[in-house]
């Protein structure tokens, strides 16, 4: 009897599995990937994001392709109240400067997450030990090593009914947010992610140009054909 259970586990269950991880359901991938939007709106501000989502998405995220810095990157997980609060601050501080410098008034979402962003159950910090150098080559080569990292897990957290959106703003107040949280010298802050539960929120791929508006085959003043 034990036999013919652990059989039938095996072929049902692990030949299931197996067949998934060499046959994925691109189907499925590509909605998830397509409809990974930005939420700002329609968030969960009074429950905490639990310990075992936090973790599964950041081993998806470990999961990316690496490149010249390894598996040199970080994860910093903010859920202190006083810590977000001074994050918040910052936040507000350089949003409204771009806003103002640029003449572009603030979206609706934007000043939705920029008044509650203190509220929000956790903040995430994507990090990434060393420095990159001077050149374009390998400030390509070191962004690009982590950055993949960081879309897995904003695709993993989508996956997860947790909203979140990409912010690159903080890098600009790089040295306030390193008194804040204790970063040390030689650690590089790339995105944060302010993340919640969603409430409502639909999420669908949006309206963007089609592939063949934004593809060269071969030649960039070769847009509409291919022509091998």
């Amino acid at each position: 009897m034990l036999f013919l259970i652990t059989k039938y586990y095996d072929t049902h269950f692990l030949g299931t599995r197996r067949d998934k991880m060499e046959n994925p359901d691109k189907n499925d991938i590509e909605f998830v990937l397509s409809s990974t939007r930005s939420v700002r709106k329609k968030l969960d501000y009074s429950r905490s994001i639990s310990e075992e989502d936090l973790i599964a998405c950041i081993n998806a995220a470990v999961q990316a392709p690496t490149g010249i810095i390894g598996e040199n990157w970080r994860f910093l997980i903010l859920t202190d109240k006083k810590r977000k609060s001074d994050i918040a601050k910052l936040y507000r501080q350089i949003l409204l400067e771009i806003s103002k410098t640029r003449g572009i008034p603030l979206k609706s979402s934007h000043l939705a997450l920029m008044d509650r962003l203190h509220e929000i159950p956790c903040m995430i910090f994507v990090l990434a030990i060393g420095e990159p150098g001077d050149s374009v080559s390998e400030q390509v080569g070191f962004y690009g090593s982590i950055l993949p990292a960081a879309w897995s897990m904003m695709v993993a957290m989508r996956a997860r009914g947790i909203g979140t959106t990409w912010t690159s703003l903080l890098t600009s107040k790089s040295a306030e947010i390193a008194k804040i949280l204790n970063i040390p010298e030689g650690v590089t802050q790339t995105v944060m992610f302010p993340a919640a539960y969603t409430l409502g929120a639909v999420l669908r791929p949006a309206n963007r140009k089609p592939a063949e508006d934004v593809v060269f085959w071969n030649t960039w003043d070769n847009l509409n054909s291919r022509s091998d």
